[in-house]
């Protein structure tokens, strides 16, 4: 038998542990009825089979979480999760989060990227060769310029929404205490086969000391949605870490395409001049209706060589 300590000690695989060993004591009380009452020792031996094979079941998850041969470390990283919030603009500042959002959807369909909704079109998980490498860049605010549908005026509105990219990794450098941690269990939302919406599989983690908050619901178990939702969490306090520490030592910045800190200005988008900026390299790309449906190489591989080359420009704010 495995030793469960170690994965009590691995605050991803602790509250599977901790169910192990709860069915190891039901396991002895089964045995126990069975030796004490022969009338019931087929039943008892029958609910010993059970109680194992869920043992079996979550001995199996333990070590594939563990294991996270799917999750890169560094840059690297063959998984990402990318999350889109509406910010000054409304409706109009919604309906462009939304947007975005299936900008790079349709953007990892055209790299043959995996993509799973794990809370709407609001949080995105992206796994595929160079997932990271290609979108480290992507986080910060993106600003709308254009006309809205219900604009009667004709005149120009400008929105913002914000986007940050989290790569997932095997050892993150934060190490999640879960007694700073409350979760929430809810049913699924959408589309999910026929039982996902009647049991509530959803995970909702939210971080005291900083109020982070995560929502899992792209899996079919609950297990399987927590597991996801702690590591993002995991993810979500680096990325703070990070962000803090970058603000704290801004003159390094010149040397940089931004600090990945959400609230930076990053783009525009400009409808009336079918125009992209990017503010932090002073470039411009055309064709918004192409790039909206997916066709991002150009601006990506741009950002890319600018980095590698230290021409990173400050940000705009």
């Amino acid at each position: 038998m495995s030793d469960i300590q170690q994965f009590k000690n691995d605050h991803r695989t602790k509250y599977l542990a901790d169910e192990y060993e709860r069915l190891n004591a039901e396991i002895a009380r089964a045995v126990a009825l069975g030796a004490e009452d022969a009338s019931m020792a087929d039943l008892a031996k029958e609910e010993e089979t059970t109680l194992r094979t869920q043992q079996a079941e979550l001995l199996k998850q333990m070590e594939t979480i563990i294991g996270g041969d799917d999750v890169g470390d560094g840059p690297e990283a063959v998984a990402a999760v990318m999350e889109f919030r509406s910010a000054a603009g409304g409706d109009e500042a919604k309906l462009f989060a939304d947007e975005l959002s299936r900008m790079y959807l349709r953007y990892a369909e055209r790299k043959g990227w995996e993509v799973k909704m794990l809370d709407g079109l609001s949080m995105l998980e992206i796994r595929g060769k160079g997932v990271y490498d290609a979108l480290q860049y992507e986080t910060g605010v993106h600003r709308v310029q254009r006309i809205p549908m219900t604009e009667k005026q004709g005149r120009i509105h400008t929105s913002t929404a914000s986007v940050a990219i989290l790569p997932l990794r095997k050892h993150t450098k934060h190490e999640l205490n879960m007694a700073e941690v409350d979760m929430e269990f809810s049913r699924s939302g959408g589309a999910g086969g026929q039982n996902v919406n009647k049991v509530e599989t959803a995970v909702r983690l939210v971080h005291r000391p900083t109020g982070l908050e995560v929502r899992s619901q792209s899996e079919r178990s609950q297990a399987a949605n927590r597991e996801k939702a702690m590591m993002i969490l995991a993810a979500k306090l680096e990325s703070f870490e990070e962000e803090k520490a970058a603000k704290e030592h801004a003159e390094k910045r010149k040397n940089q395409i931004g600090t990945g800190d959400r609230s930076e200005k990053i783009r525009t988008y400009n409808f009336p001049q079918d125009r992209l900026t990017d503010h932090r390299i002073k470039e411009s790309f055309h064709n918004l209706p192409g790039i909206l449906d997916g066709d991002l190489d150009d601006i990506i591989e741009t950002l890319r060589e600018k980095a590698l080359a230290g021409e990173g420009i400050p940000v705009v704010e």
